[in-house]
């Protein structure tokens, strides 16, 4: 063989092999850039506020959040009340037909309902209760004093009259939208048939007051700001860091902040601007995805923060999606069934339908139940698992916190305003899960608001932020840097190796001077 062509094949052979171990190298090193959460990567992850935060200033976060709570509170307490009541006793009255005129309306009143409550000659209270059917005609007037028949029909509902100590009110009529200035009504009463006389009738004309409704959008329109301006400044904090390095709790917060301004409306002021059912059920479907979207958020936290490999859909997000998807579709579900059918027929309810409103209510608590298990499933397994892991444990003891204190004020709110019945006729919107005063209203809008501001000012990187405090996320590098006092919770962690430290130190300064 030719001694040349024996060089040449010896060297073609040694440039091949190079050439594939180049290729090698660099699928490696693009392999390892693309798993940002193995356990040697964690020093590339963003670096959050909440690690430079002593425990003075853990305190003044919390403070600073009670503080804009009780201010919107208070606020409301002076605001005015929810629903404006004005009250018709006829004295002469035929239970075969009463006419009734409502006031004069506007679109801030946004909605009109139309009640009658019965007063027996009943001295021994003793309990009654009749089925009797009850028949509306709908007249609306215009501005111009012209008036329309509705839907030229004559509405007709089955009605229980349920008396004991005192007569339930009855819901007669219930218009989710204003159309005209004023309506008209003929009520008549059929097959009612009483074992006492009537001594009183009253009907009652229910609508949201004007100034409440002002009140409204001057809120929504300062939180629409307020959440605008922290989403702006949250991207703009990790401007300088790749998505890919960014922690579970910056990649959901980027997400939950566009939701929370859904949830606050942008669109409300089309409810004043439109005769149209549209704007109402718009907000509606914005309020049930941020809550669900919330609820997913604490799940793929308290599951994320503890799986540090790679987040596959299927396994992930998968199962959590379809757990908090049906809570999603069964709130949805009720709220469009409800409208639907009172756009149909202003004098139905819920309870004509009570058989499929009771499946779904189940099904309902049924999937509530099982979410709540599997979220304290969550969190006592990543607090038992990670509670000696430095930075981690921190992370998972101020979302705890935070999410505790917020739970508890709302269970608060809603025992305070349904008391121990919250999930009972009250489970789907009518008149007695409306807001009553202002201050329920601000107490829910202010509470998620600030809750999701807090979380975005201690998950965002601070402003003098370099990309060498990302060694942080490393616990053997963190501990060869920081001095006791920089460790919020004293946890008693492992100490590594001093080799170990110093690799991890080279590995850091080799890519700095590569970049």
């Amino acid at each position: 063989m030719d001694p040349d062509y024996a060089a040449f094949e010896s060297s073609l052979c040694n440039e091949f092999t190079d050439f594939c171990k180049k290729i090698c190298e660099v699928y490696k090193e693009l392999k390892e850039d693309l798993t940002p959460y193995r356990d040697d990567r964690f020093y590339r992850l963003a670096p959050m506020r909440l690690y430079t935060l002593s425990k003075r200033h853990f305190v003044l976060v919390f403070v600073v959040f009670f503080l804009c709570f009780g201010l919107t509170v208070f606020i409301g307490i002076a605001g005015p009340n929810v629903i404006e009541s004005v009250s018709y006793r006829p004295e002469n009255f035929n239970l075969t037909k009463v006419k009734l005129t409502s006031p004069i309306l506007s679109t801030y009143n946004q909605q009109l309902w139309l009640t009658c409550s019965l007063e027996l000659n009943n001295p021994h209270k003793s309990a009654l209760k009749t089925d009797f059917i009850m028949t509306v005609k709908i007249n609306g007037v215009d501005s111009d004093a012209t008036v329309t028949f509705i839907r030229n029909h004559e509405y007709n509902r089955t009605r229980t009259f349920n008396c004991a100590q005192k007569c339930d009110e009855i819901i007669i009529v219930h218009l989710g939208y204003l159309n005209y200035t004023q309506y008209k009504l003929e009520v008549g009463f059929e097959n009612l048939q009483l074992a006492y006389t009537i001594a009183e009738l009253n009907f009652t004309w229910k609508t949201y007051k004007a100034t409440f409704s002002q009140v409204e959008i001057w809120f929504r329109f300062v939180f629409v700001v307020l959440t605008f301006m922290v989403t702006c400044l949250f991207a703009h904090s990790l401007r300088k860091f790749s998505m890919r390095d960014w922690g579970i709790e910056q990649k959901w917060m980027s997400v939950l902040l566009p939701l929370l301004l859904l949830y606050n409306d942008p669109f409300f002021p089309l409810t004043f601007l439109i005769n149209s059912w549209f704007p109402g059920m718009l907000d509606d479907l914005f309020q049930s995805l941020f809550l669900c979207a919330l609820l997913l958020f604490w799940l793929c936290v308290y599951h994320g923060i503890r799986v540090q490999g790679e987040r596959k859909c299927l396994t992930f997000y998968l199962p959590k999606l379809f757990l908090v998807g049906f809570l999603w579709l069964a709130s949805v579900t009720l709220g469009v069934w409800q409208t639907v059918n009172e756009l149909r027929d202003p004098m139905y309810q819920y309870r004509v339908d009570i058989g499929n409103f009771q499946g779904m209510k189940i099904f309902f608590l049924v999937v509530a139940s099982m979410y709540i298990l599997y979220l304290l499933f969550l969190i006592i397994r990543a607090c038992t698992e990670l509670r000696n892991m430095p930075y981690i444990d921190l992370r998972l003891k101020f979302l705890t916190a935070l999410t505790f204190v917020v739970l508890i004020i709302s269970i608060a709110i809603l025992y305070l305003r349904f008391g121990a019945h919250a999930l009972q006729d009250t489970f789907i919107a009518e008149l007695s899960t409306h807001y009553q005063n202002s201050a329920e209203f601000l107490s829910f809008y202010g509470l998620l608001n600030f809750y999701l501001y807090t979380l975005a000012f201690v998950y965002s990187p601070s402003k003098n932020a370099l990309y060498e405090s990302q060694l942080k996320d490393n616990p053997a590098f963190s501990m060869l840097n920081d001095s006791d006092d920089d460790v919020i919770y004293g946890s008693d962690y492992e100490e590594m190796p001093l080799q170990n430290g110093q690799a991890i130190r080279a590995k850091y300064k080799e890519e700095s001077n590569s970049d």
